[in-house]
């Protein structure tokens, strides 16, 4: 068996990790596998593909930004990639993101028509079914259950400063990619599942296939990261984003700082030096980490992982979180009470500051039986589990 994967990057990011993981569990059962990508660097334990370049991204991410048509550039880049792929000759094409200003959609699905092999299409957000946005939670839009129009985000990503182009997009993207025979789609939670089947996609086949963590890895650890922060005596609260927006609970911290006593200590990873200036001085706020080591660190220092956002298509976060034996409190929006566990930690509605004040006060008094309710739960988060569901689905489509 031949499964040829696309994404935008390979080996960095959640979804360049769950390929190359994917990669190495074909190998694993004698399979092979190739991955193909176009931005970041390439990976030495995998066979890849890096194509296009950095002035057509470039390009492309101007163009969208000037006409709302992502997707509808980098015509020379998806025209390398199809080349490749009949080379290949894959028996499975297995597409993930496939924004990111790197590939021309029509192009793409043109060619995957034509070339009529099964396609497994793992969605990672939104952005498939909708004229333009990857998260529309936070406006509370329904729009891509009918059809696209005056997108109200339309300056979020991938944001266009000038024109309005949702609706041609949405007919574009239904026209395009319910055209496949052998599709079918994979989403990392039940959520995204049921939004996917109030979508022009609800007479394709989906599956729920959660993202699977390295559990191996992600176990707690004693460290002196406490002390080195000068926190010791302190209940360390911890966040962590790849960017602090509105929607991933910035705001919220920001409350929480004026809420929470000295006993605790807020801690925040992954903000940018703009958004340092915006915190109060009571919160340590730290650069993303180096490392998955160093994050694995942070989890096991912290007492609470507080994970506020209200847009997550899965919450890998708050999966790493508990198989370190970190307890979680949690928003109930979108995907990101699937993660918590019985047990596991507080699941509140969105912005309830005050009710994720009591719920540290309430984890803190029982830290011991939520830690172990962790650990008892941290299994469920084995990628083997994953990837295995994965390879079923593969043979099932042969």
């Amino acid at each position: 068996m031949k499964i040829f994967q696309i994404n935008t990057v390979c080996g960095s990011g959640s979804t360049g990790r769950i390929a190359v993981d994917l990669a190495h569990m074909l190998e694993e059962h004698g399979d092979e596998c190739c991955i193909a990508f176009s931005r970041g660097t390439k990976p030495e334990d995998v066979d890849c593909f890096q194509f296009g370049n950095k002035a057509e991204i470039y390009w492309h991410g101007i163009m969208t930004r000037l006409t709302d048509r992502q997707g509808m550039y980098s015509k020379g880049a998806t025209r390398e990639l199809i080349e490749k792929i009949k080379k290949y000759q894959p028996d499975i094409i297995h597409l993930h993101n496939i924004h990111g200003y790197y590939l021309n959609i029509q192009l793409l699905f043109e060619f995957l028509r034509e070339y009529n092999k099964p396609v497994v299409w793992t969605l990672h957000d939104c952005w498939s079914y909708t004229g333009h946005c990857s998260h529309y939670t936070c406006v509370e839009c329904n729009r891509w259950q009918k059809e696209c129009y005056k997108c109200p985000l339309k300056k979020d990503y991938p944001g266009s400063i000038l024109l309005d182009h949702s609706t041609q997009n949405y007919r574009t993207k239904k026209q395009l990619f319910t055209s496949l025979v052998k599709l079918h789609l994979v989403t990392p939670s039940e959520w995204l599942k049921n939004e996917v089947e109030k979508s022009f996609f609800m007479d394709i086949p989906c599956t729920a296939i959660p993202n699977g963590i390295e559990i191996e890895k992600f176990v707690y650890r004693e460290n002196n990261l406490k002390n080195t922060l000068g926190i010791s005596n302190k209940k360390v609260i911890l966040g962590v984003a790849n960017v602090w927006t509105e929607q991933k609970g910035i705001n919220d911290f920001i409350q929480l700082a004026e809420l929470l006593d000295e006993t605790y200590q807020l801690v925040m990873i992954g903000v940018d030096e703009q958004r340092k200036k915006r915190l109060p001085a009571n919160i340590i706020a730290l650069d993303r980490t180096k490392n998955i080591e160093e994050l694995i660190d942070y989890y096991s220092m912290a007492d609470i992982y507080f994970n506020s956002s209200i847009e997550e298509t899965m919450g890998m976060t708050t999966g790493e979180a508990i198989c370190c034996g970190t307890p979680v409190v949690a928003y109930r929006s979108t995907a990101v009470p699937e993660s918590v566990g019985d047990g596991c930690g507080v699941v509140l509605e969105p912005h309830d500051t005050e009710g994720v004040a009591r719920a540290f006060a309430e984890i803190i008094s029982r830290q011991e039986k939520y830690k172990n309710a962790c650990l008892a739960y941290r299994q469920r988060f084995d990628k083997k589990i994953s990837n295995e569901a994965y390879y079923k689905l593969y043979c099932s489509m042969l």
